[in-house]
């Protein structure tokens, strides 16, 4: 792996942990699963889901919701979406948001 290469998948495995400890502490009932670095968020009052999946290849963050696919690019000091020019935790919410029904805030920095 290039040095690229080995910050990229660092800061995945930053970013995916810190959005599981994040649905851990929030107040939505939201489960989630992660198998390799693809993370699955399930909302349980109305089982969509959102899935966040790396991808290697692009140096890339994909996020699959209902209204859309996007990808991010890592930018010092976070992921930005390269369509909407959302940061991931913005992104994130507004997804979430969407997809309950009601204002959700997983509180990411």
């Amino acid at each position: 792996m290039t040095a690229n290469q080995t910050e990229f998948e660092a800061a995945i495995e930053r970013t995916l942990i810190a959005i599981e400890d994040a649905l851990d502490e929030c107040e939505w009932d939201i489960d989630y699963e992660r198998a390799d670095a693809v993370l699955t968020l399930t909302l349980e009052d109305n089982g969509s889901q959102v899935i966040l999946s790396r991808q290697t290849a692009n140096s890339e963050l994909w996020v699959a919701a209902r209204s859309g696919g996007y990808h991010l690019s890592f930018e010092s000091p976070g992921w930005k979406c390269t369509t909407t020019g959302e940061d991931l935790p913005t992104l994130l919410d507004r997804v979430l948001t969407e997809q309950q029904g009601e204002p959700v805030s997983l509180g990411l920095e």
